[in-house]
């Protein structure tokens, strides 16, 4: 089975925000990728790596994503069918926050993904590895700015 574990990281919040992917096929990573923003916040980060992650698995058959965020795996499994039917709303008829990310991740998303939820900084190798790509890209970028 193929597995993909992401992950967000943003200093300050908002802030700078970098993410991270893990591919991991037949037990071997086959691929690690990053990202940066500027200014953005840790939930858009969590939202970019899954977004990620599913660009990178569009032709495959099935396979899953692992992410520490309950924000993404709630929002992706159980409350975006009722943010649809509400117009991209809240239950309080507030706009749902980040919903350009979660339209992206929506249109992304099919019945060949089965999401999984890990506890951050738990010691599950692969997402401390996402982890790292994030904090890392965003470390990398503060000292160049220093240069």
């Amino acid at each position: 089975m193929r597995k993909i574990y992401t992950d967000g990281a943003c200093s300050g919040n908002p802030g700078e925000g970098g993410w991270g992917i893990v591919i991991v096929e037949d037990g071997t990573v086959s691929k690690v990728a990053g990202g940066y923003n500027s200014d953005t916040t840790n939930n858009r980060m969590e939202l970019q790596a899954a977004i990620r992650a599913l660009e990178f698995a569009q032709n495959w058959d099935e396979f899953e994503i692992h992410t520490d965020s309950k924000y993404v795996r709630n929002g992706i499994t159980k409350w975006i069918k009722t943010w649809k039917e509400n117009g991209w709303q809240t239950s309080s008829k507030n706009d749902v926050k980040n919903k350009d990310l979660w339209k992206e991740l929506d249109e992304l998303n099919n019945e060949k993904v089965e999401w999984y939820y890990v506890p951050g900084h738990s010691g599950v190798k692969m997402n401390e590895i996402a982890d790292d790509i994030a904090t890392n890209i965003i470390e990398y970028n503060q000292e160049d700015k220093d240069e």
